[in-house]
């Protein structure tokens, strides 16, 4: 059985695409890619890879705690960035975000990123 999870604290559906921000089954909460929008907002918050990324993980730990997780019980995380070449900055970031047992992670470079972002990272997590 699977439990949709919604938060006005985190941006909704971008455009109102048809996609929930989590869903929880089986013991996990699997959280859709983020853009550094706060709720409410069409345009990006923190214009640069380190600023962005900040609101990214504002946006993760938001949802994963309306789901009963939190950022530390992440288990696999996949970033998508525009460009490889933000990928120190956007790492300095993450690396606080996620603590001493990091999750397993896949990065990829994209061609292009829903509004001009820099980075989207998309998570699964331990409830």
């Amino acid at each position: 059985m699977k439990e949709v999870v919604r938060t006005e604290a985190a941006p909704a559906p971008f455009q109102g695409a048809p996609y929930s921000q989590a869903i929880k089954a089986n013991g996990f909460v699997f959280v859709s890619g983020q853009l550094a929008l706060e709720p409410g907002h069409t345009e990006l918050m923190g214009g640069d890879i380190t600023g962005q990324t900040e609101q990214v993980f504002k946006n993760l730990r938001t949802i994963l705690e309306e789901a009963g997780s939190s950022l530390d019980r992440l288990v696999k995380t996949t970033v998508f960035l525009q460009s490889l070449g933000d990928f120190a900055g956007m790492n300095e970031v993450y690396a606080r975000h996620v603590g001493s047992a990091p999750p397993a992670r896949s990065t990829v470079e994209v061609a292009k990123l829903p509004s001009g972002a820099l980075v989207e990272i998309e998570a699964i997590a331990l409830v």
